[in-house]
């Protein structure tokens, strides 16, 4: 993955060659990223943290992408907003194309569509085969965070999670001593769409455990 192009100013100036390579690894997926608004919320929160939105929709990813460009012109004098990109992909069928492994310390997961049908179940972007993938690119100790307002979804990602021999979910203590969790429940559109109708958030967060070690 050639990342040079969204990261700009961490490009390795000592390095030849093609892709051009960063100075760091993206470590931070805001999956199903929407308008960008837990993009731009964490870029401050988690400066030393090169963090990647990824939508599914072509016109989304560019709308978030010009916002961050534009975000980048205003805040030259201070350096803001350097650290977020946007790109279009679909993560359910290629997220390893974008990471190696271990690569990532958090994903989020923010109002990801329901599919409320039960024959349209297996388009959710939490299943057993997904959740694998998940353990494949975050390392262990890293958080996948989850949040939703629709209660059955909430409880499909924390079953599938659970059952899930390489995640253990966080406790309520440490869900709410986590800044991530915080923003993350305020800063999206679709969070503060539901804060406006007075809605409710089902907040879940997963770690990834150590691999058990390999019995020859």
């Amino acid at each position: 993955m050639d990342w040079s192009t969204y990261y700009p100013k961490f490009v390795d100036s000592t390095t030849t060659g093609t892709p051009r390579q960063l100075v760091k690894d993206v470590t931070v997926a805001d999956i199903g990223c929407g308008f960008g608004g837990l993009l731009m919320a964490l870029s401050p929160l988690m400066p030393e943290e090169l963090i990647i939105g990824m939508e599914i929709r072509l016109r989304v990813a560019e709308f978030v992408q010009q916002k961050i460009s534009a975000l980048r012109v205003q805040h030259k004098d201070d350096g803001l907003y350097q650290n977020i990109a946007c790109l279009r992909a679909n993560t359910m069928k290629f997220l390893p194309n974008f990471f190696k492994k271990s690569q990532l310390s958090k994903i989020f997961l923010c109002f990801p569509d329901p599919h409320f049908k039960a024959r349209k179940h297996k388009a959710r972007i939490v299943s057993t085969t997904l959740n694998s993938e998940y353990a494949f690119v975050v390392k262990p100790g890293g958080i996948i965070y989850t949040i939703t307002d629709v209660e059955d979804l909430h409880v499909w990602m924390v079953q599938h999670f659970e059952k899930h021999p390489t995640f253990e979910r966080l406790s309520k203590e440490e869900e709410d001593s986590d800044p991530s969790v915080k923003v993350m429940a305020i800063e999206t559109e679709e969070g503060k769409k539901v804060e406006r109708n007075e809605g409710q958030k089902f907040i879940a967060c997963f770690k990834r455990l150590e691999d058990e070690p390999w019995i020859e």
